[in-house]
């Protein structure tokens, strides 16, 4: 599962100023020697744990293959890595690199002068990387942060037999899914799996709605805030939203069902041999709910498409989020281990163990271990439009807190779905409240 949602950010975080200075020191030749010609020591400091952590080191092992007089040293720090990378920062003794899942934290640090500038790298990234994704590190004339793992959040994953039972096809519009949705639920499917319980997965679905009806200017300008949740083209995003989500008779369990339903059990009601439901709509980390289950097979029992294109919008669109590197101490083995992650050898080497997916356009296809995964994470790579996951961007108590905010608001919208225009209002009072304080 994403680790958007794993890792929002600490309330009481707080970086000293003047250790951020002292950290802002820099030292380091103005590039890294070639090759093994590079010694010294480098530290990185990752959310990864179990089977992600074993495939980070992996990536790592490939380095100092290549690197002999370098020393890694990995530090996990789970869900708790904003508050452990902000206490080293604020303590004088940071990581030389960090790997970040949210793009608030790196502007964070940032803003505080914690990160030294990536400029050494931005040509690369901009020649290899789709041109949004490798925007998103650059700020004030620099690059600060280069994403090194992707996730695709605009997936539509759906049972095969089910379609094919119903005599319909994968859906690549969205009146094209609705229509779809009829026919299923005429064959005795329940065209929808909704993961209710899990408010975030309600903001996933509204922002590739929103970015595809709306557009990318109006994305972004909705992310920060600068036009409120009451303009036109939000309610509109949300009746949209609403021809699923208001289709209770057609939503395994009902609407009281998905709302107490989570992501996990959503997609083993689709992902299976034996389907409650034809559709989940979610991102690229739907099979990790049914890894320990081999009867079911992606390509046999369940396939994946884009999520839909509304109004004409372009199908190679994506909203998605990605772990970022950063770096804090500059110096030669800081910038080849940095450099090494831009690079497709650095990518292949997770991409074929599964779980990843990377924004570099030269890393071949065949990295990756089956279709699915190769058809979501080129989707990626290939991407004409990208936006961040628009709620991870948002400040924690607006879009990133269960129970309250966009999460809770549109479990509300969920459970009654003709209340547009008072969720509108009611989203707007409390990004209001969030982004002014």
């Amino acid at each position: 599962m994403s680790n958007r949602r794993l890792l929002r950010l600490t309330a009481g975080f707080s970086l000293a100023v003047t250790a951020l200075a002292a950290c802002s020191e820099s030292t380091a030749p103005d590039s890294a020697a070639p090759g093994g010609a590079v010694s010294g020591d480098v530290s990185v400091m990752a959310v990864w744990t179990g089977e992600e952590r074993a495939a980070f080191q992996a990536v790592l092992d490939g380095f100092t293959r290549d690197h002999p007089g370098v020393r890694v040293t990995y530090t996990s720090a789970g869900n708790n890595l904003p508050t452990v990378l902000g206490t080293a920062v604020e303590g004088g003794d940071p990581p030389d690199l960090a790997v970040v899942p949210q793009p608030a934290l790196v502007t964070q640090f940032r803003e505080r002068g914690a990160l030294k500038p990536l400029d050494f790298l931005r040509a690369g990234v901009e020649a290899d990387f789709p041109p949004d994704i490798a925007r998103i590190g650059v700020a004030d004339g620099h690059m600060y942060s280069f994403v090194f793992k992707a996730a695709n959040k605009s997936t539509l994953w759906y049972n095969v037999a089910a379609f094919e039972d119903a005599g319909v096809k994968p859906p690549g519009t969205w009146d094209e899914l609705i229509a779809a949705a009829g026919t299923l639920k005429a064959a005795g499917t329940p065209a929808y799996a909704i993961a209710g319980a899990d408010g975030w997965t309600l903001t996933d679905l509204f922002e590739n709605i929103y970015l595809r009806q709306a557009g990318p200017e109006k994305y972004d300008q909705l992310a920060a805030h600068e036009i409120p949740w009451t303009d036109p083209s939000v309610v509109a995003a949300l009746r949209t939203m609403t021809q699923v989500l208001g289709d209770s008779a057609n939503i395994a369990g009902g609407t009281t069902g998905a709302l107490q339903t989570d992501l996990p059990t959503a997609s083993a009601k689709v992902l299976s041999d034996k389907p409650s439901a034809a559709v989940v709509i979610e991102g690229d980390f739907v099979p990790t709910a049914i890894a320990d289950n081999p009867a079911v097979k992606g390509g046999e029992h369940y396939a994946v498409v884009p999520f839909p294109s509304i109004g004409g919008s372009d199908p190679a669109t994506v909203v998605g989020g990605g772990d970022s590197v950063v770096m804090f101490a500059d110096s030669p083995a800081s910038r080849a281990l940095a450099t090494y992650l831009t690079t497709p050898a650095a990518a292949r080497i997770w991409a074929e163990r599964g779980g990843f997916s990377s924004p570099n356009r030269q890393l071949p296809g065949d990295a990756y271990p089956d279709e699915l995964a190769r058809t979501t994470a080129n989707a990626v790579a290939n991407a004409k439009t990208f936006r961040f996951d628009m709620s991870d961007l948002a400040p924690v108590a607006f879009g990133g807190t269960a129970g309250q905010g966009e999460f809770k608001l549109l479990q509300d919208l969920l459970a009654n779905p003709s209340d547009v225009d008072g969720t509108a209002k009611r989203l707007e009072a409390a990004a209001a409240a969030a982004y002014g304080g």
